[in-house]
């Protein structure tokens, strides 16, 4: 009996050995993913402290060398040509691992709470317009998609949670974010190229969630959780997603990220005009690849007072929170904001309209970053306030070819004297500008535009895109 324990204690010891042995991969790296074209993305993974490691890469029969750390950690950067596939990766160490039908293409980050986070099914009773038709209808061999799996806790972690890399299709695509899926399948579309689409959200997160310690330091204001400290609030404990969720894919080979958040945050929106850009701005230092693209929508309007605390008035008003996202622009280098003031609902925080949320923010990307010309892609945005008499009239960026309201009357727009205090006021356009007056403001000093909590926009480019509610004051 003895001999016979002793042989399996053996047994049981090489097995472990063995397992311990084996080469593992970072949870992003698998069969179906798709690298960055025409770049040096990094893979890495682990095996034993000071083992080498070989990664061979088909499209050029290139084999890379590279060492494990004394934490078992090895990273290699590897040369992609243009766009192509299907390739594979050979990743060889104590083991051997061969990634399959690895495509070369545009990646691009998905994040943000949950209007990026809601899949193309949509949640229970909480419908996505036009999901069913656009899901059977979702096989594509050169869209990939990708979810991280959710995560809150207080220490970085260095791999996510496991999850796979899949070949869009109905089956798949149906759990994939749907602003993100639209996205993706504008830009395959137009650019004929493989794309990679990586969710990263969680539904209800604050953007101090993203945020490492480090770049919350310079908000005091914000209590970041020690590292034993227990989360109440997974989706709002400051950090708690940036070290679950974000930094074991930081270093990931991108082309840019798109970002719908700001609900979390609506009522502080003053810490947002400063939080926001210091998010990015972090982000693009972490990642190491300078100021990539960064695409992000402006908060749909919606009744927020419906919402516990139920707090109403001054700037509890969302459309405070939606005109820092549209400073945000002129501080955020390499940036765009997609406009969605059309189609907010009252009764929802979700609006099941996403195919406009992500084509707008393709049209950004196409525009801006893949150069495409001839269309227009932007929203109309408040430039300029010129006062003479008692009219104001506003100019927009954006609005080259003109404004409309589909022939019907402005009934958004109001203006204010040195009172401070706004009236409904009479709006006209004038080609490329509003002019705006009320007989109750003999002297105006600021005009605002659709600034309310819950509101359907009215005034529109050319192009059919809305154009942002905006304040002419900081009031």
């Amino acid at each position: 009996m003895k001999i016979k324990s002793l042989t399996l204690l053996i047994c049981s010891l090489l097995f472990t050995v063995a397992v311990r042995a084996q080469i593992k991969l970072a949870s992003l790296f698998t069969n179906n993913m798709v690298l960055q074209q025409q770049s040096q993305p990094p893979i890495w993974g682990w095996d034993k402290a000071g083992a080498p490691v070989t990664i061979t890469t088909s499209w050029n029969k290139k084999s890379y060398k590279v060492k494990a750390d004394i934490n078992g950690k090895w990273l290699a950067k590897v040369a992609t040509p243009a766009y192509g596939g299907p390739y594979t990766v050979t990743i060889s160490g104590d083991s051997t691992i061969k990634l399959t039908n690895v495509l070369i293409g545009e990646v691009w980050l998905c994040t943000g709470q949950s209007n990026m986070e809601i899949p193309m099914k949509g949640y229970k009773s909480q419908p996505i317009s036009g999901s069913t038709d656009a899901i059977l209808k979702s096989s594509n061999s050169n869209i990939h998609i990708y979810n991280v799996p959710r995560s809150s806790v207080t220490i970085p972690q260095e791999n996510s949670k496991p999850s796979e890399w899949y070949v869009a299709s109905p089956e798949f695509v149906s759990n994939f974010s749907a602003t993100g899926y639209y996205f993706g399948r504008l830009l395959n579309e137009m650019l004929h190229i493989p794309i990679g689409l990586i969710s990263d959200c969680y539904g209800g997160s604050s953007a101090e969630a993203w945020m490492d310690t480090e770049s919350l330091r310079e908000f005091p204001e914000i209590k970041v959780p020690a590292k034993t400290d227990s989360i109440k609030a997974v989706s709002r404990t400051p950090t708690t997603l940036y070290n679950g969720m974000l930094h074991p894919v930081i270093g990931y080979g991108i082309k840019g990220c798109i970002w719908y958040q700001g609900e979390s945050n609506y009522e502080r929106p003053d810490q947002y005009e400063k939080l926001f850009p210091a998010m990015v701005k972090r982000w693009r230092t972490l990642w190491g690849q300078g100021d990539f693209p960064f695409y992000y929508m402006q908060i749909a309007p919606y009744d927020y007072t419906q919402l516990p605390p139920y707090n109403a008035g001054g700037k509890y008003n969302s459309a405070y929170l939606r005109d820092a996202q549209r400073k945000l622009l002129n501080e955020i280098p390499n940036s765009g904001m997609a406009v969605l003031l059309d189609v907010g609902e009252q009764a929802t925080i979700h609006p099941p309209r996403k195919e406009p949320a992500g084509t707008r923010l393709a049209y950004l990307a196409l525009a801006q970053t893949y150069g495409i010309k001839g269309f227009d892609y932007a929203s109309p945005l408040y430039k300029t306030l010129a006062i003479d008499g008692n009219r104001a009239t506003i100019r927009f960026d954006h609005a080259e070819n003109g404004l409309t309201s589909w022939n019907k009357p402005l009934q958004y727009f109001e203006i204010a004297g040195k009172d401070k205090t706004f009236y409904p006021a009479q709006a006209v356009i004038s080609g490329s500008t509003v002019v705006v007056s009320s007989p109750l403001v003999k002297e105006p000093v600021a005009v605002r535009y659709a600034f309310k909590d819950f509101v359907v926009g009215d005034l529109f480019g050319t192009n059919g895109l809305p154009a942002s509610s905006f304040r002419t004051d900081d009031w």
